[in-house]
Parts: C-alpha cells; sequence; structure tokens
C-alpha cells in the first residue's frame, strides 16, 4: 500500500472581501487536527471570489502567503484558484506548492465557463506533477472536466490522481457528481472535487476512487475532508481492470484511431451548424447585481421578533 493523505477545504467564499486570512485559519485547523495531512486543496476562486475586478498578478502577494503556510507545516498546497492579470488578460490560476514553500507549477484554466466566465482567456497548457516517490498529479478546474479530453490527457501523461478545485453553486451540480464518478471510472484514477459555499458554490464535493465509487460526499455545510488515498489502487486498477471487468486505458491505447475530429482545421459542418457561443452582453450590470447580491443583508425587526418556531 502507498498511502498519501489530502484534505479538501469546503469552505464559505465572499465575493465582496478576501477570504484569505480564513483559508489560513482553515490550514492551521486543518494540519492541528489532522497532523498526518500530506497536501490540502481548496476550491475554485477561494481566496478572493468570482469576479474578475480581483485580479491580480503573478507571482504576488497571494502566492506568498500560501508558500509561507505550505513552509510552515510541511505540506502541499493548492489553494485553490485565482483571477491573474497578465498584461491585458485574465486567466483563472491556480498554484502549486510543495512542502518547501515552492511553487512548482501553475495551471490555466483551460475552459473558462462560457457564457458566465466571459472577460477570461483559456489557458493552453496542461499540469501535470510529481510528489516524490507517491504519484503524479494532474490539475483540473471546474468546467474543464465537461471535456473528457482534457481529463484523459492528463491520464495519458501519467496522472493517478486528479486535484478538481470547483465552483459551482448552479442547478447542474447534480450533473457534475456524476461526471466526476465518470472520469474516475473511465480514467481509472482518484478524483478529488471540492467546491466551496455561498459566493464559491453549493458544496457536495466529492472524492471517487479508480473504480469510479464514492469515497466520501460532502453536504451543503462547511467541512474539512481528510482522506488518506492508497495510490496502489490505481495501478491495480488499470493493469487489471476496473472492478476486476474492463481495462478502458489499455483498449483506449491498443486501439488508438485517427480521431480526425479534434485535429486543428479538421472540417466540422455540424458542430459549426450550431452557430456561435451566446454571451451576456451586460456583463458590468450582472457584475454589480453580482456584488450587490453579496452585500446584502436582510432587514432586522427592532423588536426582537423572530417569528414562529423553536
Amino acid at each position: 500500500m502507498k498511502p498519501f493523505a489530502i484534505a479538501g477545504i469546503q469552505m464559505k467564499v465572499s465575493a465582496v472581501a478576501s477570504n484569505v486570512e480564513m483559508m489560513k485559519l482553515k490550514i492551521d485547523i486543518t494540519m492541528s487536527l489532522y497532523p498526518w495531512v500530506e497536501m490540502i486543496v481548496f476550491s475554485e476562486l477561494c481566496a478572493y471570489g468570482p469576479l474578475t475586478h480581483t485580479a491580480r498578478e503573478f507571482p504576488g502577494e497571494f502566492e506568498q502567503e500560501m508558500q509561507a503556510m505550505a513552509k510552515k507545516h510541511g505540506v502541499w498546497l493548492l489553494p485553490g484558484s485565482v483571477f491573474e492579470k497578465s498584461g491585458d488578460q485574465i486567466y483563472n490560476t491556480a498554484s502549486v506548492i510543495n512542502p518547501e514553500g515552492e511553487v512548482v507549477t501553475r495551471y490555466r484554466k483551460m475552459f473558462p465557463f462560457y457564457p458566465y466566465e466571459v472577460g477570461v482567456t483559456p489557458g493552453s497548457e496542461y499540469c501535470v506533477f510529481d510528489v516524490p516517490g507517491v504519484a503524479k498529479f494532474g490539475v483540473s478546474i471546474c468546467y474543464d472536466m465537461w471535456f473528457p479530453e482534457t481529463v484523459r490527457t492528463l491520464t495519458v501523461m501519467g496522472a493517478e490522481v486528479i486535484l478538481h478545485p470547483t465552483m459551482t453553486g448552479t442547478i447542474d451540480r447534480e450533473i457534475e457528481l456524476s461526471i466526476v464518478r465518470a472520469m474516475a471510472a473511465v480514467n481509472q484514477c482518484y478524483f478529488f472535487d471540492v467546491n466551496g459555499l455561498e459566493s464559491g458554490g453549493n458544496g457536495r464535493s466529492l472524492v471517487c476512487g479508480p473504480d469510479g465509487r464514492v469515497i466520501y460526499q460532502a453536504e451543503g455545510t462547511e467541512e474539512i475532508i481528510p482522506l488518506e488515498l492508497n495510490i496502489d489502487r490505481v495501478k491495480r486498477s488499470r493493469e487489471l481492470g476496473v472492478l476486476r471487468l474492463g481495462q478502458p486505458l489499455k483498449s483506449f491505447r491498443d486501439h488508438l484511431g485517427d480521431f480526425t475530429i479534434y485535429q486543428k482545421g479538421a472540417h466540422l459542418p455540424y458542430l459549426n451548424s450550431l452557430g456561435p457561443l451566446i454571451k451576456p452582453t451586460r456583463l458590468d450590470t450582472l457584475a454589480k447585481l453580482k456584488m450587490q447580491e453579496n452585500e446584502y443583508e436582510p432587514p432586522t425587526d427592532p423588536t426582537g421578533y423572530k417569528g414562529f418556531g423553536k
């Protein structure tokens, strides 16, 4: 058995105030409760919320603070993602920090959630990294997994564990949970999906094993999710099959055909017939409304009456 302990942090996220100090507190709490944890993963856009006006340049103060926390506790850290400003472009970027406090890689989300994440530029490079003596890990962010080619590519590059910060507060969360299970099964890997709360999502973070079975599913409240994974299960699944049945990765390798639809410049009459991607036209108004929504506090009754109930 090759164990490796990962803790997912499902926490409340504000869109109008920094969440960085709370993230640091959550790390301290996690390592006090579970000192055996070796990696901590937060949700997408956890640090500053979902509005692009928070974009900042890399490297910067946030990354430095997270580097200090990783070094303090001697853990691997994927502190969700933040909007990165690079020239006149904005990316949705996640950093991976090792236990020495060094940034070993960064990943820019390949598939922004169009039509709602308008103004964010797609990344173009896949992200895998090694935890020496343990496994190769891949990074995917939220909407990326709706495009199975992304997770399959990480798998072909050797990833045995997919780290997947997400920020889903919409009614399609149930669909996403099924995708997490499917991606874990067809790629025979661990899939560690961490969602946020409030402005950061509706929770229900999910961790699946290489047979697609659920290891743990959170609910809609704040949770620390510490799990010890047996990485050897990935190799066993890939060698002997999912539940000792199908061997999808080896079958993919042995029957790799000419997938011409994926070639740049391919003739795709049906896809082209669907028309352009529909995008909101009043983005500034939408951003202001989202800020109002997050700043709103319901009025209180000066009499102190709280209504019916216990």
